[in-house]
Order: structure tokens, then sequence, then C-alpha cells
């Protein structure tokens, strides 16, 4: 028994056999591989919820045998009018386990976070449910018992959720199809949320940093500025106290006087000069301080009512836990629909930049660079991994060169 169901299905779907499945269906290959990638953990987890209720677990378990020889015969159902057959017992299935509401619902999900469309959806799952059943059954080594069945999908509850894509679960969110998985996909929304309020945490502290280094220099400047004037202040008291006493004995002594008088009169003209030309000159350090202090504030970052600082960081913190948790082939074809959306996203706020100023743009490029190197480290990680390169190198260059246009 594999310890993680999603991985071990998409084992079985290998980027051929999603090729040949995109081109029994008449349709986009990527946008088959982001529905595929999609669907399995979607379908599992109505599967899950089934097995939960009275009776249900021998619901699947008999579907399960239906179709337990679908894997091994995967190739000749691909082709030669194999196909058919395979969607519109898939269709039936699911509806009957899941109920025509639900299945539609998941089909239109499905369909609208591929791009495929709602049609196309319907067809996708068709082919996909009995290869999830099939597999299933393989999974449990033939034991087929309703035991067996619902303590696997019990089990798997933290693997299903973990490889739902965001996206699609926030569509699925009022269908009821998540409610078998509980908390798990409480907490694997709450993973990304968390791990997006530590990169805002990390740009707000960087910003706070900022600006109480502006302040101690402004006060070190302001400091300085006011010795500066207590020291003209006692200046002019020694002048006053000593210099006007001289001029008064001066003009009381006869004719001798006015040499030494012409003599303190001449050095009065200087020390005029010298207190006013000290005192313009702090006049600008004054005036560059009280500038200062205003431009460590971040500039807003919303742009037509859309707060792209908050996306570029929320989606770079979801990106770092995708990654994080691809560790083959298998786990990165679950994670391409991630990445994809990913690139989506960054691809939307590139469009943005030539509505924001050069400051707002400054302030991003200042978003993306503290997350950009270690982002960098874990792209390389991932492509070393046997297998991985072939699945997700294409989506991953995309988002190196769009993260180092944002951040140039």
């Amino acid at each position: 028994m594999a310890s993680n169901l999603v991985s071990y299905l998409m084992q079985f779907l290998t980027p051929d056999v999603i090729a040949r499945l995109a081109a029994a269906l008449g349709l986009d290959t990527d946008k088959v591989q982001r529905g595929v990638a999609a669907a399995v953990p979607a379908v599992l987890a109505g599967l899950a919820g089934v097995a939960a209720q009275p009776g249900g677990a021998q619901k699947v378990a008999d579907a399960a045998g239906q179709q337990s020889g679908v894997l091994d015969n995967l190739g000749g159902l691909l082709s030669g009018g194999g196909q058919s057959p395979l969607m519109q017992s898939g269709s039936q299935l699911l509806s009957s386990l899941l109920g025509g509401n639900v299945s539609g619902a998941l089909a239109s999900s499905i369909g609208n976070y591929s791009g495929l469309g709602q049609n196309a959806g319907n067809s996708l799952l068709g082919m996909l449910v009995p290869l999830v059943l099939g597999g299933i059954a393989k999974n449990t080594g033939g034991d087929l018992s309703a035991n067996a069945i619902g303590g696997l999908l019990a089990g798997q509850r933290d693997n299903i959720a973990a490889a739902m894509p965001s996206g699609l679960r926030d569509m699925l969110a009022g269908t009821g199809l998540l409610d078998s998985l509980g908390g798990a996909a409480r907490t694997a929304t709450a993973a990304g949320s968390d791990a997006a309020a530590r990169a805002t945490s990390s740009a707000a502290t960087a910003a706070r940093t900022t600006a109480a280094t502006a302040t101690t220099a402004t006060r070190s400047g302001s400091n300085w500025l006011y010795w500066l004037l207590a020291g003209l202040v006692l200046l002019a008291i020694l002048y006053y106290l000593f210099g006007r006493p001289a001029q008064r004995t001066a003009e009381q002594t006869p004719p001798e006087p006015q040499a030494p008088a012409q003599t303190e009169t001449q050095p009065a003209q200087p020390q005029t000069p010298a207190p006013a030309e000290t005192q313009t000159q702090p006049a600008q350090p004054e005036t560059q301080t009280q500038t200062q202090p205003a431009t460590p504030a971040a500039p807003s970052l919303t742009v037509a009512g859309v707060d792209v600082g908050k996306q570029v960081t929320d989606t770079m913190a979801e990106l770092q836990t995708t990654l994080n948790g691809v560790t083959d082939a298998a786990t990165a074809q679950a994670a391409l629909p991630k990445l994809q959306t990913a690139t989506d996203t960054f691809n939307k706020v590139d469009g943005m930049l030539g509505q924001l100023s050069a400051e707002q743009k400054a302030a991003l490029s200042g978003l993306v660079k503290p997350g950009l190197t270690s982002l960098n480290a874990l792209f390389d990680k991932v492509l070393a991994l046997p297998g991985v390169s072939d699945v997700l190198k294409p989506t991953i260059d995309a988002l190196k060169a769009k993260l180092a246009t944002l951040a140039p």
C-alpha cells in the first residue's frame, strides 16, 4: 500500500498518457495536464466523503472492483475507440457515487480551473474516474472489502488536501465535496496564509528598521544643530558682556581712545557676519532633516482596487510551500497546476507595471528581492530531482524570468 495515494495514482498519469488523453478528447494538452492534476485529488476527496457515510465504503469498494483491471490495459483503452466506453462508464459511476448535483459542480469547477470549460471538464472526469478507482483497487493489493477501502481513504485525507490546488479548493468550498477532509483542508489553506503572513511580516519589519534608522539620523542632525545654535548664543552673550564696556570706556577718554575705538570696531565687523554666516549654513541641514523622514514611507501598491504587493507576497509564499512538497515526478505532476497559477498571477502583475510610478516599482522590487534567493535555490533543488525536470522545467523557467522582471 502506497503511503501517498495521490502520488501513487499520478505515477500512471505520465506526460505520455496525458497527451493521449488530450488527443482522445481533442483538447489542449497543457489544459488537460492542469485539469488532471486538479481532478485526481478532487475525485479522491469525493470518494472519501462517500466512504465516510453509512454503507458508502461498500459502494466505493464495488465500484473499484469493477475497474480493477483498468490500469493494466490503459494503452488499449485510450486507443482504438476504447475511450468512449471508458468515459461513459466513468461519468455514470461518478454521478452514482456523488450524486448528480455534486458531480456536476465538480465538472464545472474542473473545467473552469483548467480553462477547458464545463463540457470538456465533464469528459475529462469521465475518463479519469475509472483510472482513479482502478488505482485504488490496485493499491489495496486486491483487498476490496469495505473496511480496507474506507480505511485507505480516511488515512489519505492529509495527502489529498495537500495536493488540492488552492484555486480549486475555493471553487468547491460550498459543494460539500470537501467536507470529508475536515481540518486537513483548513490546514492546507492556512499553510499558504501563514507563509504569506510571514513574508508580509518580514517586509514590514524591514520597513520599520529603515524608518528607525532615518529617525536616528534625523535626531543626530537636530542635536548637532542645537549645539551650534547654543554656541552662537553663548558667543553673543560674551560679546555683550566684554565688548560693550570697552566701548563705553573708550568714549570717556579724550583723543587717544579714537584709535582703540577704531581697533575695537574693526573686529566687531568680522564678528557680525560670522554668526550670520554660521546661522545660514545650518539652515540647509535643517531643511534636509525635515524632508528626509517622509522618504521611508512605502507607497501604496494598490492598482485598480487590486493590492499588487499582497498578491506577490502571497504567491511567493505559496510557491515555497508547493516546491518544498516536490520529491519525485509524481509530486511534481501534482504541483504543476499551482506553479502555473503562480505564473498567471505574476503575468497579471507584470501587466500592471505600466500603471505603477517609479516609487511603486521600487517598492514592489523591494518585496520580491528578499525571497528571490531562496526561491531560486528551491527551483534548482527541485529540478535536480530525478524525473522532475521533464515535468516542471518549462514552467519554472517562465517563473524565474517573470520574477526577474518584477525585481530588476
